[in-house]
């Protein structure tokens, strides 16, 4: 399994960032660590897998004295040797899931607004079913295993340490498939268990909320436990997906995630809604 590309052009920019604040040439840098100049590009340009002892060289090399940056960094790196469950879905999942696993598994924040539908980390397996069928736009594996693939997902939120999940979801989402109660009051009451869990908070957005940043999309932000700049935002669409990774863009997602959770209903508002919404179709 190749390390997640998204984190790679994380580690590659980062190293390049620390070269550049040293006013360092590539060149210098490659003859003080006894690396080909080559390599070190390569690196940087996320053309190639950084090894563990590339890392520590350069980050010795630049004076990196911060204990848990440099251990996030050595993380990412060693995101190469992961072996996981999603090997076996290797053919059926494209690159864009693959690294979003491969985050989900290293996140200890995760922050999502979903216009639309009822995120993939909350979804049952007949809701997801729908979903992916009527959505997907490749013929790449069958919809039995991209359900498979986003029901294993959802372990990050009941495992030991879970991921913190904070998720607004727009009313028109809880609303939607109202006529197939066989789906959605199951989906209804999935979301009503997962909201007692301390790690989970979920919001309404009320269809006549003023207008809010979220209305340009859907957006996840995945934190991770080192440091804020390396967090990363997924943006997605029908047909493209962006990978949000310079930290001033995702510092700008990440307050404007903010204002997204001031327009929704509170947590206790968003409960008593989700519960009258499944007793009325119930």
């Amino acid at each position: 399994m190749a390390v997640s590309t998204v984190r790679r052009r994380r580690l590659g920019g980062v190293l390049r960032k620390l070269r550049e604040e040293r006013k360092l040439t590539a060149e210098t840098v490659a003859e003080a660590t006894g690396m080909s100049q080559a390599k070190l590009t390569r690196i940087e340009t996320a053309h190639t897998a950084a090894k563990v002892e590339d890392v520590n060289k350069l980050l010795d090399y630049y004076g990196c004295d911060d204990e848990d940056y440099r251990a996030g960094l050595i993380a990412i790196t060693k995101d190469g040797n992961k072996r996981g469950w999603w090997l076996s879905y290797r053919d059926v999942i494209n690159s864009t899931t693959t690294d979003l696993i491969l985050l989900e598994a290293d996140a200890t924040t995760y922050r999502t607004y979903e216009p639309a539908f009822i995120p993939g980390l909350f979804q049952t397996p007949d809701y997801a079913r729908i979903v992916i069928d009527r959505l997907r736009i490749n013929s790449g594996g069958s919809v039995e295993d991209l359900v498979q693939v986003r029901m294993a997902r959802q372990s990050i939120l009941t495992r030991p340490n879970p991921v913190q999940v904070w998720a607004v979801i727009n009313e028109a989402a809880l609303c939607s498939n109202a006529n197939r109660p066989e789906i959605m009051v199951p989906q209804l009451e999935r979301l009503l268990a997962l909201s007692r869990l301390p790690n989970i908070n979920i919001q309404v957005m009320p269809i006549g909320a003023a207008i809010h940043p979220g209305m340009s999309g859907a957006l996840t932000l995945m934190g991770f436990p080192q440091r804020k700049d390396l967090d990363v935002v997924l943006v997605e669409g029908l047909v493209s997906t962006m990978w949000v990774e310079d930290p001033a863009d995702v510092e700008l997602c990440r307050a404007k995630f903010q204002e997204i959770t001031a327009e929704a209903m509170s947590v206790d508002s968003s409960l008593a809604f989700i519960t009258a919404q499944r007793d009325k179709i119930k």
